[in-house]
């Protein structure tokens, strides 16, 4: 049945954010052709702009569908996403703004490109890359579900639903750039907070308050058949998965390539550190959405048998709000999973032309070329994603994201520790990447991607991503400490100046310029 009511909400928001995404094109007028205003907002992104910019890059279906949904089906667990983003911003304060300086210095537009520079090592480039991209597509894959969900609960096909997904995406990235998500972060932010405190004082108010929510947890762990004992206290077999966890997804989330994008997008140091600051605000919000979750278990909702756990959320607004404000709910849960879904596009698309095609398919092609070759890519980077929807499990929907995360945390020696330790050997970090992408990914195989936990004999299951950044530095630091006995540390084309901001007479001319041309006989 079609609740035509939801739908024509659903559809208005829409409008209006396809709107804004148009006229975001002539927002800060600059020309589009060029990679660095395409795909980075022309680097002049201020504190406001970026907050809702990264808010809208790293809250997205997974804090809306995913978390709640893993709540729904085994209690406490599934507020480890709460520690998590917890952990990740005293990290990005140090480390976030040292990266950026080095990549604005030089005009750096990705990850891989600071890598190339700081090895000297185009190969070593190309493997991060590859990294990010396919672990950026069931991040995409997660939004893209996100939205299907939605329309199918308002009564819309499945199909028709990717269908509209992937039309208002493609207009998006390839028209406006990272301009359209920027611009429609604002929207889709205030929709969601609206709909998280309408939802957090309605909801317990209609289910008689928080205490007969709980209670009703305790009493209702049939609903949910893993759930064992009381279901909002963490089980003592799970402490070692739970732990593993939140620390390897902090130190996976600003890796990917999306979060490096919103990054390398401000205007200067001082605004990521001002994020760094203000983003907590949004784990207040990730909590109270967790919490959803229980009150879902409370509302007597039962898993769907096409959508299993991940639609709890949508069914427990379909059953608790008037129409017309499931109407707004479902629309913020849909933008919300558009305007990451738009950033990771063009993310992984700027590493295909710029660590790929550039410079291994045609390295003089033009700054329009370059472009081009982007805005084409953050299409068929969608497909990519479909497929992850269509071809495996959807009863967790949060895998997707901790699948991705598993590899992007093998990116950690490259982006992240190279910053502040010299005397790194490339080819121990290319080991120690194979080392730890292998261990994951065959880890991931053996559980059938149906989950990111998996016992590796020690102390029950574990976040197969922590495992694997375990073995990656293990080796990269045995392997780097036995080149440099040998003389042999790769210290790059970068020196210490490149991490510093430019002299005052200079702030205002920093360099754009491409990455430096290959060096004969670079890795």
């Amino acid at each position: 049945m079609t609740h035509w009511d939801e739908l024509i909400i659903v559809i208005a928001i829409g409008v209006l954010v396809s709107v804004l995404g148009f006229w975001a094109s002539r927002w800060r007028r600059a020309d589009l052709n060029h990679l660095e205003e395409w795909g980075l907002g022309g680097r002049r992104f201020g504190t406001i702009v970026t907050w809702f910019l990264l808010g809208g890059d790293l809250y997205t279906a997974y804090t809306f569908v995913a978390v709640p949904g893993v709540v729904f089906a085994l209690g406490a667990y599934g507020l480890f996403a709460l520690p998590y983003t917890i952990i990740i911003y005293p990290l990005v304060f140090l480390t976030m703004p040292r990266l950026w300086q080095v990549s604005r210095n030089k005009g750096y537009i990705t990850g891989s490109d600071y890598v190339r520079d700081r090895f000297d090592s185009r190969f070593f480039a190309l493997l991060i890359a590859l990294t990010g991209i396919v672990a950026t597509m069931p991040y995409i894959a997660l939004q893209i579900f996100g939205i299907k969900l939605v329309l199918a609960n308002i009564g819309i096909s499945p199909e028709v639903a990717l269908v509209i997904a992937f039309a208002v995406l493609a207009v998006f990235t390839f028209v406006s750039g990272l301009r359209a998500p920027a611009l429609i972060a604002i929207v889709k932010d205030g929709l969601i907070w609206l709909v998280v405190i309408v939802a957090i004082i309605y909801i317990p108010y209609k289910l008689g308050g928080f205490g007969n929510i709980f209670h009703k947890v305790e009493q209702a762990a049939a609903i949910a058949p893993k759930l064992k004992a009381k279901p909002d206290v963490l089980q003592g077999s799970l402490f070692n998965a739970y732990s593993s966890i939140a620390l390897g997804s902090a130190l996976a989330l600003f890796l990917y390539p999306h979060s490096l994008t919103g990054v390398f997008s401000a205007s200067g140091q001082r605004v990521i550190r001002r994020n760094a600051s203000f983003l907590p605000a949004y784990s207040f919000l990730l909590g109270v959405i967790g919490l959803f979750g229980f009150m879902a278990i409370a509302a007597g909702i039962k898993p769907s048998k096409a959508f299993g756990n991940n639609s709890a959320i949508a069914d427990l607004f379909q059953k608790m709000f008037p129409s017309w404000f499931t109407g707004v709910a479902f629309a913020a849960i849909a933008v919300g999973a558009l305007v990451p879904a738009a950033i990771m596009s063009i993310a992984a698309a700027n590493l295909f032309s710029r660590n790929i095609w550039r410079e291994y398919v045609h390295p003089a092609m033009s700054r329009r070329e370059e472009a081009t070759v982007s805005k084409v890519v953050s299409l068929l980077v969608k497909v990519g994603a479909l497929a992850f929807v269509l071809a495996l499990p959807t009863t967790d929907i949060i895998n997707y994201q901790t699948a991705g995360g598993v590899w992007m945390i093998n990116a950690l020696p490259a982006l992240v520790v190279s910053l502040y330790v010299k005397r790194l050997n490339v080819w121990a970090l290319v080991a120690g990447w194979a080392g730890g992408m292998a261990l994951g990914t065959y880890a991931l195989f053996q559980e059938k991607f149906a989950t990111s936990l998996h016992d590796f004999g020690f102390g029950g299951k574990i976040y197969i991503g922590f495992a694997a950044i375990i073995v990656n530095l293990v080796i990269v630091i045995a392997g780097s400490a036995v080149a440099a006995m040998a003389g042999r540390s790769t210290e790059g084309n970068l020196t210490e100046a490149d991490y510093q901001p430019p002299a005052e007479a200079e702030a205002d001319t920093y360099r754009t310029a491409s990455v430096p041309p290959l060096v004969p006989g670079s890795a």
